[in-house]
């Protein structure tokens, strides 16, 4: 099942968008005029670049320093939302906090944008305040007749294109020093962009590049869908490109698919973890590099605990749409631990909207080349185009982070998730299908992964001593996330079947002949083969009467079978 469309509304007026990235120039082609151009005309109902436009948000003032990643469930009011339907603003407030501290204003739609599409090229053409600007990509479509879903590729960099024409879906070659130009001065910036912004506008690079890809969207919903897809459309970069794509993806809500892959610092990592990484690239030096990032970010490079947002925030933002997101461990300038704790928040916020499934990390990979093609990613790319661009089959799901480069989210978070519902109650809080240090089989070449909603069916519970009933109930439900030639993903879900609270949880396992947990997430284990207990972190531990929490696990050898004779007790 497609996840809905996002439709026009009356109200929709500023959006906002960032990217960024770090690649050599490719050049894109102008559209070759002996093609069937197809004019862009309104055709084609658009979607919705950002649908909480009309979300009212406060002056969040000056925040406390804090050097624990924000709650991303709380608003700016101090409130923490308790429905589904409240993250749509909740998330307006933290794109807005992402524009003013992080990546400047991406300006709403220009007053006219006009152009074609063909089956070798899209033309784009702005006018806006009597500033024009022009900029084109390149179409290299799959076999078959069309219409396509399409892949947008910043700079010739990022998930293999072979793949994903394979798929099915048309590769979109965007440069994107053609509307925001590198090796500029922060006051002289070049580019499409900045030739309709002005030179001066505190908006990076990242910004621009996302505007960009927006502004191509705008052309082919326009261009009544004969060589490309209007409701189907993916981002993808590698590197400087790779935090283009993760910026774009935030901040346009028609992209159903992003796929940032080894982005870095001004990346998907958090920015309160890359200066405590080894060998990571600081973020003064990000800042400087060239202008990926806003004119505002220079003030937090020393100190980011100020800054009122982070990157799980910005990866909170893609959700419930599809995100794969791709790290390489070998390269310690990458900030892989950072990158792994930002997909972690992030996941938490998935996991509450009901999307669990539709967020992928996987940075479990041998070869260290900077934006080589990996075959651990080929499977799951295919599964993320699948489901997200051409309605079929489920999404990967798959959580495999390199034991090398394994964030902790719980040593980065004070805050629980949420259960959400849509009647304004909460049922307890989750502690996430993905919530803390995380590692995968180190085999390496594993290019294949089951959908991440294939489901165990083991369940046991045992009478715990909650506070205030003695005698409470808790149960445990077992499902298998994904699976790998020689190890699997799992995720135990604790109920509280009673009417108080409880204050701890113990839950018991017993794993195959020759299994061995190689990570787990949201709780403590004592034993690694055999019989296995899993114990709540203090943080999780408080389950509210018929509430749940959740921790995984990853487990390598032996048979792919499920843990045996689950039981839950509370002390």
């Amino acid at each position: 099942m497609r996840l809905p469309r996002h439709r026009p509304r009356l109200w929709a007026a500023a959006v906002l968008v960032a990217a960024a990235g770090l690649a050599g120039t490719t050049l894109v082609p102008q559209a070759d005029a002996a093609d069937s151009l197809v004019t862009a005309v309104a055709q084609a109902e658009p979607g919705v670049e950002d649908d909480g436009a009309d979300c009212p948000v406060p002056d969040p003032g000056s925040p406390a320093a804090d050097s624990r990643l924000p709650d991303p469930f709380r608003k700016l009011d101090g409130t923490r939302i308790s429905t589904t339907s409240d993250w749509r603003c909740r998330r307006a407030e933290i794109k807005e906090l992402a524009e003013r501290s992080v990546y400047g204003q991406k300006p709403g739609k220009p007053e006219s944008v006009t152009g074609t599409v063909s089956r070798t090229g899209i033309t784009v053409n702005v006018t806006h305040r009597g500033r024009t600007a022009s900029f084109s990509a390149s179409v290299d479509l799959p076999s078959g007749t069309g219409p396509f879903p399409a892949v947008v590729v910043l700079g010739g960099l990022g998930a293999d294109t072979a793949t994903i024409k394979a798929s099915g879906a048309a590769v979109v070659n965007f440069d994107p020093y053609t509307v925001g130009k590198e090796g500029t001065p922060r006051n002289n910036k070049q580019g499409a962009f900045y030739s309709v912004y002005g030179s001066s506008s505190s908006s990076g690079l990242l910004m621009a590049w996302s505007w960009g890809v927006s502004r191509i969207i705008d052309v082919i919903e326009q261009s009544g869908g004969s060589v490309l897809r209007a409701d189907a459309t993916g981002v993808t970069g590698c590197s400087r490109f790779g935090k283009g794509a993760f910026a774009a993806g935030a901040f346009d809500q028609r992209i159903d698919l992003t796929m940032p892959i080894e982005s870095g610092s001004a990346g998907t990592g958090i920015f309160r973890g890359i200066p405590g990484e080894s060998g990571a690239q600081p973020l003064s030096s990000a800042y400087s590099e060239q202008p990926w990032l806003g004119d505002a970010f220079g003030s937090f490079t020393g100190n980011p605990a100020t800054l009122p947002v982070d990157t799980h925030e910005v990866v909170a933002m893609v959700a419930p749409r599809g995100l794969f997101v791709m790290e390489n461990p070998h390269v310690d300038w990458l900030g892989a631990r950072s990158g792994s704790v930002a997909a972690l928040g992030g996941a938490e916020v998935y996991k509450a909207l009901g999307a669990g499934s539709n967020i992928s990390y996987w940075s479990d990979v041998q070869d260290g080349t900077h934006c080589a093609v990996r075959p651990e990613w080929k499977a799951p790319l295919q599964q993320s185009i699948a489901r997200f661009l051409r309605d079929s089959g489920t999404a990967p799901g798959v959580f495999r982070v390199s034991p090398a480069k394994a964030g902790n989210l719980s040593q980065w978070r004070d805050w629980q998730t949420p259960t959400l519902t849509d009647s304004g109650t909460t049922g307890g809080t989750t502690g996430g299908s993905t919530g803390g240090t995380t590692g995968g089989s180190t085999g390496g070449t594993t290019g294949g992964s089951t959908g991440g909603s294939s489901a165990g069916s083991t369940s046991g519970g045992s009478t715990g001593g909650g506070p205030g009933e003695p005698g409470a109930v808790c149960t445990a439900a077992y499902r298998t996330v994904t699976s790998w030639s020689g190890g699997f993903q799992g995720e135990v879900t604790v109920r509280n079947n009673g009417t108080a609270a409880l204050a701890g949880w113990t839950v018991g396992m017993t794993l195959a002949s020759g299994q061995s947990m190689s990570s787990l997430w949201n709780g403590v284990h004592t034993g690694t083969g055999g019989s296995v207990t899993v114990r709540n972190t203090p943080w999780n531990g408080t389950v509210a009467a018929n509430g749940t929490v959740t921790f995984g696990f990853t487990v390598n050898g032996g048979s792919a079978s499920a843990p045996s004779s689950l039981t839950c007790a509370s002390p």
